[in-house]
Order: C-alpha cells, then sequence, then structure tokens
C-alpha cells in the first residue's frame, strides 16, 4: 500500500533505515520513530501532517487525539498472514513452529477486531479496509478509486496500479 500510495502521489513519511531483502524486496516504508510511540514520543507527527506512514495496528492506540487520521487497513487471509511470517522467520534463522498456527491467528483476528473498532469509535479516525488480494487480481481500479475517495485527494490511479507488482504475492491462501 505504500508502495502504491507513493505512486499515486501521496508523500510519504520514512527513514528507509529498514532495508529491502528478500522478504520485502521493494523495502519496508518504514519510521523507526513509530515504535516509540507507546513511550510518548510523538513530536514527529506534526511534520507527517497530510501524509502517509506506516503505524502497526497495535501502535494506534497511541497516537494522540490532537490530530485526524485516515487509517487504510491491509486485509490479508489469516493464513496467508501466517505462512508470510513464518518464512520470514526462517530467512532470519529465527525459532518457528507451526504448532501455534491456529492460536496465534486466533488471538490475530481478535486483535484485528479490537483495534477496527476502536478505530471507528474514535472522533478523529476514519478507516477504509483494502483486500489485500483484489488489489493484486489484476484490475485494482475499483479498489484505488476508493482509496482516492478515502483519502479526499486526487490520485495518479495508472501510477498506482503499475506499482503493484504480484509476483510478490507469494504466501497465497
Amino acid at each position: 500500500m505504500m508502495k502504491m500510495l507513493e505512486a499515486g502521489g501521496v508523500p510519504l513519511v520514512t527513514d528507509h533505515k529498514r532495508q529491502a531483502d528478500i522478504d520485502n524486496p521493494n523495502g519496508y516504508y518504514e519510521m523507526e520513530s513509530v515504535k516509540a510511540l507507546s513511550k510518548g514520543d510523538v513530536a514527529w507527527l506534526n511534520a507527517a501532517q497530510g501524509k502517509a506512514i506506516k503505524v502497526i495496528s497495535a501502535l494506534l492506540v497511541h497516537l494522540p487525539v490532537t490530530y485526524t487520521y485516515r487509517v487504510i487497513f491491509m486485509q490479508r487471509s489469516m493464513q496467508e498472514v501466517i505462512e508470510s511470517q513464518r518464512r520470514m522467520l526462517i530467512h532470519r534463522n529465527m525459532p518457528h513452529s507451526t504448532d501455534d498456527d491456529s492460536r496465534l491467528a486466533a488471538l490475530y483476528t481478535r486483535h484485528l477486531q479490537k483495534m477496527k473498532q476502536w478505530v471507528d469509535q474514535q472522533p478523529g479516525f476514519s478507516s477504509l479496509t483494502v483486500e489485500y488480494s483484489t488489489l493484486l487480481s489484476g484490475d485494482a481500479h475499483a479498489a484505488i478509486q476508493e482509496i482516492a475517495e478515502f483519502l479526499q485527494r486526487p490520485l495518479d490511479a495508472e501510477n498506482m496500479q503499475q506499482a503493484i507488482n504480484p509476483s510478490l504475492y507469494r504466501n497465497r491462501a
């Protein structure tokens, strides 16, 4: 999504510290400061207004209420998420097991449901859920239009479509 937004003309907030690798050949589009949200480090948010920034769902609750936010949730098959995480652990030579997959999937599903409900209840937040598989289906035009309407800004739909790389959809359910 971050690559699509960038291609569409949305300025991004990223520090480029986490380099591209086998799991994300196009890079991570992240910013280390986001990880400090839970510690109250929000000074950098002022410069982020009107830009896109990647924030993991668990940190959304730490965003200050002094701003308004448009949150795009990327919806993906839980089986695909678990498989993607497992492969990432393997590539990093970290411990991994399939024993807890169903428990982890249930926990993460509940977490995402709670986060979406929380976002929907916050006065300064609005959200849009975009299906990952829809974007990679070959015709993401309707989803791109929905994103442009949600963000209330013109986007270069053709560039956004071209930014999608279906070959990176490696963990299909």
